[in-house]
């Protein structure tokens, strides 16, 4: 989710009933050299749900240093990331790329511990490298014998990316060699999405990563699915204009107001996917593009009042 989730985003997570949120994936060597923006926006917590950040690094002292500064600032749990497959990030020999390199991976997750200062230490990562390396069970066996807490597998090896269908039955293999908490993940956009996973993974719980793009209340509505409640209520549309505000507001104060307004506007264009089923693609393509024009708060916010108040008339 690096350059999707941020603060912003995670706040309207937590505000619709999400239990934990995951900070995006932090380069363990940037929070080495201290860089106090990256500090700022990543450690932003509103009090509410669990907080966990997402490290990443190549070379153990970068991810031990890391692990100390978000420690320092109060976290609630650290996640070593060896599961994102970007080029970008396995280039440079972190991410999934540690997956084929066991020892360097076993080092990263000792350093982790190390600087964690006590805090619990979670491991996120994919099937494997490709499909002849599928060696999550072994990387979560030392896992649990170094100390982690928690084990999240997505049903993808690193060379598929995010291409196919997410195997959540491989995933049992990993559930099957630990005793750990294992979490699912990969393709998991509705309740029955969540109940089948659990169903072939037979992990222990569900992480929910794109689908909740232009629906933050989605993680909300299956936790109280999974956990049998009744409460959670649908958010009406008004709740999710006041949401989506609320993030533009957000993001405007996290980033600066031109910064912002861009960064946001990923969510922006997922929100008005979500919004309304009768819309033919056309139409949705054209209402994102108008919205993703606007360099000023006050003009996008009268444009999405219209939306929100009769989408169809808007998209006529």
């Amino acid at each position: 989710m690096s350059g999707s989730t941020d603060a912003a985003f995670r706040r309207q997570a937590v505000r619709f009933g999400a239990e934990a949120v995951v900070s995006e994936m932090v380069a363990g060597e940037t929070l080495a050299m201290a860089r106090p923006d990256v500090v700022r926006r990543t450690c932003r917590h509103e009090g509410a749900g669990r907080w966990i950040v997402q490290l990443a690094a190549r070379r153990p002292e970068d991810m031990k240093r890391g692990a100390e500064l978000v420690a320092e600032a109060g976290v609630d749990q650290i996640d070593i990331n060896m599961g994102c497959p970007s080029r970008q990030v396995t280039g440079g020999q972190s991410g999934s790329a540690l997956m084929r390199e066991p020892d360097l991976a076993r080092a990263i997750i000792d350093a982790a511990l190390e600087g964690a200062g006590g805090r619990p230490v979670s491991l996120k990562m994919r099937l494997g490298w490709d499909g002849d390396m599928l060696n999550a069970p072994d990387l979560a066996q030392y896992a649990e014998r170094a100390g982690l807490c928690m084990v999240t597998v997505h049903g993808r090896t690193r060379c598929q990316f995010y291409k196919g269908e997410a195997d959540w039955a491989r995933v049992r293999d990993t559930v099957e060699a630990i005793s750990l908490p294992v979490i699912v993940n990969g393709d998991i956009g509705s309740t029955g999405d969540a109940d089948r996973a659990l169903e072939h993974s037979h992990a222990h719980g569900v992480m929910i990563g794109r689908s909740a793009m232009g629906q933050p209340w989605l993680l909300g509505e299956v936790a109280a699915h999974l956990q049998g409640r009744h409460d959670w209520q649908a958010p009406s549309l008004s709740e999710k204009f006041e949401s989506l505000i609320e993030q533009i507001e957000d993001s405007m104060s996290l980033y600066g107001t031109t910064l912002g307004l861009r960064i946001v506007r990923k969510h922006i264009s997922a929100s008005v996917d979500c919004l309304a089923n009768d819309w033919t693609e056309d139409e949705r393509r054209s209402i994102r593009a108008a919205a993703c024009r606007f360099n000023e708060p006050g003009p996008l916010i009268d444009f999405l009042t219209r939306i929100y108040q009769s989408p169809r008339s808007v998209a006529a």
